[in-house]
């Protein structure tokens, strides 16, 4: 558990006309400044160091002068229960106040780090914050959130490297995929688990891309430009109504991971034995009846094959040429082990029906 030590502090006089007090948080070997008003709540104030240091409330071990802070205590300073309340417009504009500054002090250390971190914080849009980093954002996590949309703004983040929007509900419509595929240097796209049917023409312009994480959605197809991404290592789009895969995918001669599992697939382009530095293959759970015909012939460094719930038999791949070189791969990595959830038997076995 986190802990950080509330071991100094500034408030002012109740009696004056300052609505503020700043309390010095010490974290992680540094200090952290933080301004609330003086009736705010231990609640409050780690709601108010979430964005900061990353940690959320309930990681939050708050210490002051060797005493607990608890969520559930009063007022942080006991003289501001008898403090009369501002009401009306000075409650609003101190408020704002507060949270313009911990916002900026937010967008400061978002601007050094490069990390921009707001995965589990309830969001429901993305903070125009977030675009002030400019092409000082690396890294953009929204995972685990409840946002919609990705608006043309995200094209402000020129510099971005890998984003991941996981875990939302994002629907086609509402990403702008036209900003977002302008990001020249993005090497990881994460979409997994929204509500995703198609992926447009315009991914092909992603040329930098070195991941696509598209799993748990309800695609149905994968775009023919899916072949212009020639730096993609890794594919995962298990989990889809996916029935068809273009033979461009053989243009995507990078690709070293490819899970197609559990989606709808009867077959495979022959155009797989183009992927000559593909090393795991994810196939599980379709109702494949066959392999194409060059791929342990062609894709001399597959050592990984997962045919759990399909239709291909062991018969059958013993025919392919090239069948015993893979074995010898598969049994070297795995040290004669399955990896395949049958551990301890040295019988081959990669979910193929044995009749």
């Amino acid at each position: 558990m986190e802990e950080a030590g509330a071991t100094t502090g500034e408030a002012s006089d109740p009696q004056s006309e300052t609505t503020e007090i700043t309390i010095t948080v010490k974290f992680s070997g540094r200090s952290i400044p933080v301004t609330l008003s003086p009736d705010a709540t231990i609640e409050d104030l780690k709601s108010l160091l979430q964005p900061l240091t990353n940690v959320l409330p309930r990681g939050q071990k708050l210490i002051f002068k060797g005493k607990g802070l608890h969520q559930g205590d009063g007022p942080i300073l006991k003289e501001a229960q008898s403090v009369p309340r501002r009401v009306g417009n000075a409650n609003r504009i101190m408020n704002e106040k507060t949270q313009v500054r911990v916002d900026k002090n937010r967008l400061e250390r978002w601007k050094a780090t490069g990390v921009v971190a707001l995965s589990e914080c309830n969001l429901k849009a993305i903070p125009d914050e977030v675009w002030a980093c400019g092409p000082s954002a690396r890294v953009l996590d929204l995972s685990n959130n409840s946002v919609r949309d990705v608006p043309a703004q995200v094209g402000c983040l020129s510099s971005i490297q890998k984003l991941f929007l996981n875990a939302n509900a994002i629907m086609d419509e509402s990403i702008n995929w036209e900003a977002l595929t302008s990001l020249k240097y993005l090497l990881v796209l994460s979409v997994n688990q929204n509500d995703l049917t198609t992926l447009p023409s315009a991914l092909g312009a992603l040329t930098s891309l070195k991941q696509l994480h598209v799993a748990n959605n309800k695609l149905t197809s994968l775009p023919i430009e899916i072949g212009l991404l020639t730096q993609l290592e890794v594919l995962k789009v298990n989990n889809n109504r996916i029935s068809i895969i273009p033979t461009c995918i053989g243009d995507c001669n990078s690709l070293i991971e490819v899970d197609l599992s559990s989606n709808l697939l009867s077959e495979l382009p022959e155009t797989f034995g183009n992927l000559h530095d593909l090393k795991a293959l994810y196939l599980s759970n379709n109702g494949l009846k066959s392999l194409p015909s060059t791929l342990f012939k062609m894709c001399l460094q597959l050592s990984t094959l997962d045919l759990h719930n399909t239709q291909v038999t062991m018969d059958l791949l013993r025919q392919f040429e090239g069948w015993e070189s893979f074995d010898q791969r598969r049994r070297l990595k795995h040290q004669k082990q399955l990896d395949f959830r049958v551990v301890g038997s040295a019988e081959f076995d990669e979910g193929a029906d044995k009749n």
